[in-house]
């Protein structure tokens, strides 16, 4: 019973950082059109907003909950400003645009960070004993702040007047405006948001997986074929792509290794998109948020 409630958590985490690292890129491309392939680079930057912070004294969680969403948001709004309300509706534009950018980033930080030598931070809270098996209590952690993401950008976008004034503007830009809602301020602060909600992600992970400047490339394919393969509800759909693409990689990385585990998702993602082309709320789920 130990070890089915070890492996049940490991694999729960493994969902939870998935979803985690998808739901900025959801906001971002699902909820706006814009393809954005600087995504890793922002989850890049969130990292390291905590290392710097954290060696100069700053507490982690402060570093974390905070300065991480908060850099990457206001990095997110002058990306915004500068380049992307130029292009939007030219997504062959934006894709290259933001191509572009992430090369620019990973060249910034490499050349204040170095290339090859790995940040890393101690990842706070201890291990967490079940009966025989030891569970990392950040993993539980993270799976708990991965649910209040969610429940909170839930919120934002159902409850509030912005989350109505950015899913009306999204919807029907024209309409809004004419209805005198500022849609340019309505587009920089989506973006802003789905930014800072990258950044949180790449903050709360900085302590799992260490920081590189090349790090990015290892989250935006799974950021992606996730958000694709959810649909086009944004919370709905990256909820149910974490869960069935979460579950199906790490079931074959506890069976065959992490290698395998890699190819399964990727194998899956494409058998799914290829019975459901529309993704998971293409077909289930319609009018969910």
């Amino acid at each position: 019973m130990d070890q089915v409630v070890a492996i049940g958590l490991q694999l729960i985490s493994g969902i939870a950082n998935l979803a985690l690292i998808s739901l900025g890129l959801a906001i971002i491309f699902g909820m706006m059109r814009v393809i954005n392939l600087a995504h890793g680079e922002f989850l890049m930057l969130g990292g390291y907003t905590v290392v710097v912070a954290t060696k100069n004294g700053v507490n982690i969680w402060i570093s974390m909950l905070i300065l991480a969403p908060l850099v990457v948001g206001i990095i997110g709004v002058i990306v915004e400003r500068v380049l992307i309300r130029w292009l939007y509706g030219r997504m062959v534009d934006t894709l290259l645009a933001t191509w572009g950018l992430s090369l620019l980033l990973i060249g910034i930080v490499t050349s204040i960070f170095g290339a090859s030598t790995e940040t890393t931070i101690s990842p706070p809270l201890g291990a967490v004993q079940i009966g025989t098996y030891s569970v990392s209590g950040y993993d539980i952690f993270l799976i708990f702040i991965t649910a209040l993401l969610l429940i909170a950008v839930f919120a934002t976008l159902k409850l509030t007047k912005l989350g109505l004034l950015a899913r009306g503007t999204m919807q029907n830009a024209q309409m809004a405006s004419s209805l005198g809602v500022s849609t340019s301020r309505i587009y920089m602060v989506t973006f802003g948001l789905g930014a800072a909600v990258t950044g949180l992600a790449g903050g709360l992970l900085a302590p799992v997986t260490g920081v590189l400047p090349t790090m990015g490339a290892t989250y935006i394919a799974k950021a992606f074929i996730t958000v694709i393969s959810g649909g086009s509800a944004i919370l709905a759909g990256t909820a149910a792509g974490s869960i069935l693409l979460g579950g199906i990689n790490g079931v074959f990385t506890f069976l065959a290794g992490p290698t395998y585990g890699e190819v399964a998702l990727l194998a899956a993602a494409i058998i799914l998109l290829r019975l459901m082309p529309t993704g998971i709320t293409g077909r289930f789920f319609r009018k969910s948020l």
